[in-house]
């Protein structure tokens, strides 16, 4: 199951949502637009807090269009280790590698024949190694385009350079209010003022202060953003009288250059308007990489001078002074810190003494997190503890290092590890988890409980990644340790992996035995997920011999298990499987029903292998139930899929490629070539969530397929209706009230809308409207 979403081709596949308006930046994305051109990489450097990401992000989505294979961030700002840069790349990409290739070559590999871009943003701390990297891919794809930002040169061959300078500031000493809205600076400063004191607004009257605010802070943008937060507490001209107190005792020009000072300066000043709870947790909070949740701030945070109740309101208060910023995921409410903001809470946090401590404790929380989460797999909660762990994985990745950097704790991180199996299985962190296991295993040479569970656990990836050889030793050992020790789980595991192993050798008589052993063994330790997915096996291998009732029989058996236990991930790989068996029966209707309900959960969590193996068994039901055209289409939707996020698993679950094979070239030879091809490439031009809906029949397929009255395309139904009302000029206020939304998720829709019309105000919103409903 994977957290990350594939979007249409030809368009912004993985760039992060803009949560705040884009402003000004023509003459630059001009400039990156031209040096892209001409030049395979192009480096933005600058100061930290110049803006150089959302300069990165907004270059890069009015480039879509040239970049059929989609345009992708790839944020380095949380990798710690130099070793995970190329996983982290393959990572972002949304590449699902189920080998046991080098990651650096799996990322060659997948963009040699890649006409796409990517951000490789925050490169700083691993300079050296993203060169080598870059100069390695774009020696085998000379269609790849980078955007790198840095605050030093990547030093690679072609490389242009931008220095980013600050935002625009207006000329002369007294500009008239309505030259100020056409200047980025102060204009930055008048949108983010009014998101802070809702009614602000730049007039004749305060367009002097506005301009000294921005000139005092050299129109840099985080420094106008942490200005303008002061404006909930303070007046206009307070914040200015406390800015000349501040800068006034600037040092002179040295060591570190003005911008840096200006920035230094001003997070000082908010640093100083901070009271000491929050200053506390801004020091603590520099400790996470990535985001968090409320329950990691209050483990790691709270006590010694933080009670645990407070941490919720003194986060509120720390996102409302714009330290952190706030990400709502659905039902849940994530926390960032940027890089710059979080330098800075690091460095009080290492002044106190209580760094150490700190990374204790947030090692020690990841902990418990990974072991819960293997504790609840076999519970109706998988998902949605899956989906944390998914969130949280940077974290995860820091915990995992501090175990192998700190003495005497390898012990600690080979068991987290092993509680990680589900976690390195669901996403694209195959790879990354068998290196962890085996980093693990070579340091912590014991012969106990957890060397045993590591052992199987390393064992299973083995199999997925089709590394039969390593599988075989690792689980030889282990059952060297298990039968010495009589470990009734790792033997259950081991008769899985030997089961698995005989299956991948296609030999189904020699799995049944092993599966069967499996399954009694894991009823033995009430382990109903290592039922589940023994008894997806055993269906197979019984399909396989030809024993169709049995195969059935044992696929309801599995649904049952799922059902019992709310197994709703496991549920949907058992309706693939028995979607077969019940096919090979004569029931082809009732088959496809199977495969397209395993397909409508696999497509909500996002699971893009599960969702790549539903359309295969589709594909082919449709070649058996005489549908030809249909099953090309469907299989050129399976060609895009599988070349869009990396090459399907080796062990497929129609048990063997040919067995797959044989049903394309059977459909391929029914209907012709011309004809096979026409519709093959109908469904490869397709995009995701067209395709998807076409192989459930939801609606016709094609990318002409109108928007209707309630969506205009791009935009979602909800954001039509917020164009709309943009349109009548409502602002986010009245909007939120009139949809009975809250102010901040309608802010939030605007974004997305300015972002998705590549326009930058609310004017041209309205006017791109009324070009769509004439006669609204």
């Amino acid at each position: 199951m994977g957290t990350r979403g594939t979007g249409t081709r030809g368009r912004t596949h993985g760039l992060p949502a803009e949560r705040t308006s884009f402003v000004g930046r023509r003459r630059e994305i001009a400039q990156i637009r031209r040096m892209l051109s001409a030049a395979p990489v192009v480096t933005l450097t600058g100061p930290g807090g110049v803006g150089k990401t959302r300069l990165a992000a907004r270059a890069a989505a009015t480039l879509g269009g040239a970049f059929p294979d989609g345009v992708w961030m790839v944020d380095l700002a949380a990798l710690r280790s130099r070793e995970l840069l190329a996983p982290a790349i393959v990572e972002a990409l949304g590449v699902r590698d189920h080998t046991a290739r080098p990651p650096l070559e799996v990322l060659t590999g997948h963009l040699k024949d890649k006409r796409l871009l990517m951000i490789l943003d925050n490169c700083e701390h691993l300079v050296g190694e993203c060169a080598a990297v870059a100069r390695t891919v774009l020696r085998s794809a000379p269609d790849l385009r980078i955007i790198a930002t840095s605050r030093q040169s990547l030093r690679v061959p072609g490389e242009r350079l931008l220095e980013v300078p600050p935002l625009g500031l207006p000329p002369g000493a007294r500009p008239p209010a309505g030259q100020l809205a056409r200047s980025e600076a102060p204009r930055l400063f008048a949108e983010r003022a009014e998101a802070a004191a809702p009614g602000f607004a730049v007039t004749e009257a305060n367009g002097d202060a506005v301009v000294e605010i921005c000139r005092r802070l050299d129109g840099i943008p985080l420094a106008l953003e942490l200005a303008a937060a002061q404006l909930r507490t303070l007046a206009l001209e307070q914040v200015l009288a406390q800015l000349e107190d501040r800068f006034g005792l600037l040092p002179a020009a040295g060591a570190r250059p003005a911008h840096h000072r200006t920035l230094r300066a001003l997070i000082d000043w908010s640093h100083g308007l901070c009271t000491d709870e929050e200053r506390l947790l801004w020091s603590r909070l520099s400790i996470f990489a990535g985001s968090l949740d409320l329950e990691a701030a209050e483990a790691v945070c709270g006590g010694d001078g933080i009670a645990a109740d407070d941490v919720v309101d003194l986060l509120s208060s720390l996102v409302d002074k714009s330290i952190l910023i706030s990400e709502h995921d659905g039902e849940s409410v994530r926390y960032r810190i940027l890089e710059t903001i979080r330098d800075y809470g690091r460095e009080r946090l290492e002044e106190s003494g209580q760094a150490a401590a700190l990374r204790r404790r947030h090692r020690d929380h990841y902990r418990r997190l990974a072991s819960e989460t293997r504790a609840r797999i076999s519970s109706p909660e998988q998902v949605s503890w899956l989906a944390r762990l998914g969130a949280d994985h940077a974290n995860l990745r820091l915990a995992l290092e501090y175990c192998h950097t700190e003495p005497g704790q390898a012990r600690t991180g080979l068991a987290m590890a092993a509680d990680l199996m589900y976690h390195w299985v669901n996403g694209v962190y195959l790879g990354e988890g068998r290196a962890w296991l085996e980093r693990g295993l070579a340091a912590e040479t014991e012969p106990g409980d957890v060397r045993v569970r590591a052992l199987w656990t390393d064992g299973v990836l083995a199999i997925i990644q089709a590394d039969i050889a390593s599988a075989e030793a690792v689980l030889r050992e282990c059952r060297t340790l298990a039968d010495d020790r009589r470990d009734p789980m790792a033997l259950a595991y081991i008769a899985l992996g030997e089961g698995l192993l005989a299956l991948g050798r296609e030999d189904p008589v020699a799995a049944i035995p092993l599966l069967d052993d499996a399954v009694r063994r894991f009823r033995a330790v009430d382990d109903p997920v290592g039922v589940v997915e023994a008894l997806i096996r055993l269906c197979v291998a019984h399909r396989s011999t030809g024993e169709r009732a049995l195969a059935v029989s044992i696929g309801k058996e599995s649904l049952a298990v799922c059902d019992r236990h709310g197994l709703g991930w496991h549920k949907a790989y058992t309706l693939a499987v028995l979607g077969v068996a019940v096919c090979e029966r004569g029931d082809a209707r009732h088959a496809a029903a199977l495969v397209s309900e395993a397909l409508r959960f696999n497509r909500s969590l996002r699971d893009q292998r599960g969702v790549g193996l539903d359309l295969e068994i589709l594909a082919w039901i449709a070649t058996t139930q005489g549908r030809l055209q249909r099953a090309a289409r469907l299989y050129g939707i399976l060609d895009t899929l599988w070349a869009r996020v990396g090459d399907p698993p080796p062990s497929g679950y129609l048990h063997s490629a040919a067995h797959a094979e044989q049903s394309r070239s059977r459909a391929r030879h029914a209907v012709g070539e011309p004809a096979f091809h026409a519709e093959f490439a109908r469904g490869a031009e397709l995009g995701y969530d067209e395709a998807l809906a076409y192989a459930l029949d939801e609606e016709p397929a094609g990318p002409g397929s109108p928007a209707g009255p309630d969506r205009l395309a791009p935009l979602t139904a909800r954001e039509t209706q917020i164009a709309r009302l943009v349109a009548q000029g409502l602002s986010n206020k009245e909007i939120g009230r009139s949809l009975m939304i809250a102010q901040r998720t309608a802010e939030g829709h605007v974004e997305h809308i300015l972002g998705k019309l590549g326009v930058d105000s609310r004017t041209q919103v309205a006017v791109w409207v009324s070009k769509q409903d004439p006669d609204e």
